[in-house]
This record gives C-alpha cells, structure tokens and sequence, in this order.
C-alpha cells in the first residue's frame, strides 16, 4: 500500500508507567510482508478509577451552569427537578443499552465501535468525523472555557462588566494545555488526577448539599413545596425539548467508559458495575443540589445569577465562600480531564480502524499514550473557543450527539433480531432501548420545532459532508503519498509507533479477572 517508514526503537524498552516490558520494535516498512509490530494501550483501568471516569466526567460546569438552562426553559421549580430526575433516568438507559454493547463488543470507542459492527463502516465513519471534528471538541471547550469562568470571576468581583472574555479563554487553553500534558505524560497520571478531583468535586456538591439540609431545618422550603413548585410551568410541550438538552448536558460522560473498554480490567463485570454505581450516584447528587439552591434562593435570584454555585456560598459560608469557586474549579478540571481521558481513546481507535488519518493511532514508544490523538483534540478543542459561545456550543453538541444515541439503542434492537443466539453477557429489558430511541427522537425534532434556527441545519450538512472524504479515502481506499512523510515525520518526532490492541502479557487474564 504505503511506503512510510514506521520509526521504532530497536531496543527493548519499559513502559513508564507501569514498568512492563514492550515488544522490541524495528523500522519496518509498510509492504513488509511480515506485517508490522504494534503497541496498544493496556487494561490498567480498575473499577474505582471506572467510577471516578464516570462520576468525575458527569459532574463538571453543567450541575453549576445549568440549572438556569432548566429553569428557564420548564418556567418552574418542580418541573425543573422533575426534568433534572428523568436526565437521570434517561442517562441510566442509554448507559445501560450501551452496557449491552460494551459487553457483546468489547471494544474502545464507544459508539464507533458499535455503529462500525451492526450498520457497517459508512455510519461509523459519519459518527467519527462528527464526533472527533466537533462534539468531543467542543464538550471540552465548553468545559474548560467554565474553568476559566470560574477561575478568573475572583479577581473581577465588583466589576460591572464581569471578568473579559479574552482573561477567561486564556486560563481555558491553560487548561486544555496542562491536561495534555497529564494525558501524555502516563494513564496512571491521567487516573491518578481523576480520582483526586472526583473526590473534590464530591465533597463540593456534599457541601451543598448539607448546607440544603440545614436551610430546610429552618424552615426554608418557600420554592420547594410541591403544592406552590408547579406553578407556572410551562404549557409548550417542545419546550421542554431545550429543557432536556440543558440537564443531559450536565450528564453528559455516562458512556465514557465505553471509549476506553480496552484499557478496563474486566470489562464483563466492571463495565456495568462501575454503571450502575456511578450514574445514579450522580443523579441523586444532582437532585439534591438543585433543591439545596432553591432553599437559598428564589427562581428568579437564580436566573439572575452569573455563577449560581458562587451565589449559593455567597449567602451562606460568609468569609469561606472562596471555597465554592475553588471547588467548582476543581470540578470542571477533573470533567475535562476524563472527558480528554476517554475520548482521545475514540480518535485513536477510529484512525487505528482507518477511519481517520494513520498519524493519530499512534501511542508513545515508552509512555504507551495515545500521543498524537490527545494532541489533535486538544488542538481542535482550542481553536473552537475562539469564536463560539457556551449556549451555541451546547445546543449544537446535543442536536447531533442524540442521533448518534438513538441509532447505537437501536442497535441493540438490531442484533437482538439478527443476533438471539450471540452471548450477552448483559441483557437489558427490551423496553429500555425504547425509550432511548422515542426520547432520541423527541430530543432532535422538539427543539427545532420550538426555535428553528440554521444552526441544526449547519449539523445535518456538517454530518453528510462525511461521505465526501467517505468515499475516496476509506471506501476506495485512496492515499496520498504526502501522507507517507507526515506520518514519518511525527512518529520521529513525537517518538510515537502504530497502535494495536492491548499489548500487556496478562491481558486475556485481565480481560476477565
């Protein structure tokens, strides 16, 4: 095919995280006909660490952006916690369709993987094109331009015009830098630094919470009464369309540990364990925090508000309230930490299957990281900061994410047909993928019902324009030979080699103990 060279060192060296042995590498040639050696990332993730992906990945900006997204759109506090519960219930669903999956093709990348086996390379290769150009991109944005909110807002207090926007986007590329370096650097550093912020934003949401407790004892229940909390919601049914997409943005990282199942010890027992102990931890976590901020403030001191969490200790902690932006700081750095974690493992596995460049399915000859592909998504991930705002970059995220999450429900359905015999190691009620497909649906007509803007125009056209490099690049097979020293030259570069599957000795072993 190509003539690239495959830059490896000929002596054996040791992963630096973990000390194993990798295979000796040579220069090889791609026409070789003896193949080439590989190096894939290894089943190093335990359950805990699954957990701490999931919970760390959950709760980030959205439990401290979105409640005004929900309120607004629901025009009450009751519905507002009503849709807040079904987010939960619909996160568990979709989770637990794509347990299912994650058993049956225990394979890293999450929906690529499983849009790749049951409706063949095209809608794959749309989901990858779509999800590594834009969603994965801008969740991160997202995440960490409110790290930057968060971490500027301080030293402007008092300001009328509010920290500029220039201040908050260069602590966000700050952050996107340093997670890069973390996410290189080993996959026991990148965990280790999941753990310790999940820990911490716990704690913050803990804290809330029992301040929630303590205002409730006092008698402060004005907006949470259900016989007064309904009031004024909403009639328009589509309305609550905007209203999901602001709550399940919040959820959004229930199927983070699906990207990584090839790095999980154990995916059989761990992938749905790790499930259904962390996403409805979150969702009791969330509810209870909306209802601690509506015992200290009214719905319209929240809407009001430009940092709801930083509101909340204002009128509570006195002289501690820095605490709650340190912590909401926390908060968002561990979500774009395990966001960038897990998928930069989706942009590996896509290019490891052709369907990106074959630059990013390298992993560093020593590290065993997925070099360039956290790289690249880092990249994109800055430059979309520069011209996009928060409510933009959320509406356009979950229009085209909820058609990717039907269409992987739908597949459970699919093989269920196809496939009864196939082992399932997992199998759900066959109601559940139902109700992620309907709730799929309802999520991408309701809100342009509601606003039909050119927005969700521009994300259908954007997802289509796939088959254009589809066809001469993946189906037809066509390479350019500029490629062959691009490729090169990043591997001597970066020091990086093609990837594989898991390389460790023991990964049959850890694949099921």
């Amino acid at each position: 095919m190509s003539s690239e060279l495959n830059y490896r060192p000929r002596e054996s060296v040791k992963a630096a995280d973990n000390g194993q042995d990798v295979k000796q590498m040579e220069i090889k040639n791609d026409d070789d006909p003896y193949g080439e050696e590989k190096v894939g990332l290894k089943r190093q993730v335990g359950l805990l660490s699954g957990i701490a992906l999931i919970v760390g990945s959950m709760i980030g900006s959205g439990i401290f952006v979105s409640p005004k997204g929900v309120l607004v759109n629901t025009e009450s506090v009751g519905m507002s916690l009503v849709i807040w519960t079904l987010c939960g219930v619909l996160a568990t669903f979709g989770a637990l369709c794509y347990a299912e999956l994650g058993t049956m093709i225990p394979k890293s990348g999450g929906e690529h993987a499983y849009l790749n086996e049951i409706y063949g390379p095209p809608i794959a290769f749309l989901f990858a094109w779509t999800a590594i150009i834009v969603l994965k991109p801008s969740a991160l944005a997202i995440i960490s331009l409110s790290f930057g909110e968060y971490v500027v807002a301080p030293f402007y207090e008092g300001s009328e015009c509010g920290p500029p926007v220039s201040a908050t986007k260069l602590v966000a590329v700050l952050c996107v830098i340093l997670i890069v370096v973390i996410n290189c650097a080993s996959v026991k550093a990148a965990t280790a630094v999941q753990n310790f912020f999940t820990v911490a934003k716990l704690l913050a949401c803990a804290l809330i919470i029992i301040i929630g407790f303590i205002e409730m004892g006092k008698g402060n229940t004005e907006y949470i009464n259900p016989k007064v909390s309904f009031q004024g919601s909403t009639a328009n049914v589509f309305a609550y369309g905007l209203a999901f997409y602001q709550g399940l943005w919040a959820y959004d990282g229930w199927n983070q540990l699906n990207y990584i199942t090839e790095e999980l010890i154990n995916p059989y027992r761990n992938l749905p364990l790790a499930i259904v102990i962390g996403i409805p931890l979150v969702t009791t976590v969330y509810l209870m925090v909306n209802i601690s901020y509506f015992t200290v403030m009214s719905p319209d001191e929240l809407l009001q508000s430009g940092a709801v969490a930083v509101t909340f200790a204002d009128r509570t902690l006195g002289v501690m309230s820095w605490i709650m932006p340190v912590a909401v700081a926390f908060s968002t750095f561990g979500a774009a930490n395990g966001n960038c974690f897990a998928c930069s493992r989706l942009t590996y596995v896509a290019a490891r299957e052709g369907h990106m460049v074959k630059a990013l399915s390298m992993v560093h000859a020593t590290r065993i990281t997925p070099f360039t592909a956290v790289i690249f998504m880092a990249t994109v991930s800055i430059l979309m900061m520069i011209p996009s705002d928060f409510d933009t970059l959320v509406n356009y995220f979950s229009f085209a994410s909820w058609m990717f999450y039907g269409a992987a429900a739908a597949g459970v359905l699919i093989l269920r047909y196809k496939e009864p015999d196939r082992v399932r190691p997992i199998k759900i009620p066959i109601v559940i993928p139902i109700v992620i497909i309907l709730a799929s649906i309802y999520l991408v007509v309701a809100p342009i019902i509601d606003e039909p803007t050119l927005e969700f125009l521009y994300a259908a056209l954007f997802i289509l324009a796939g088959f254009i490099l589809y066809f001469p690049f993946v189906h037809y097979g066509y390479h350019p030979k500029f490629m062959n020293y691009i490729t090169t030259f990043v591997q001597l570069l970066l020091e990086v080699v093609p990837g594989g599957e898991t390389t460790d000795e023991n990964s049959k072993e850890n694949l099921m103990t």
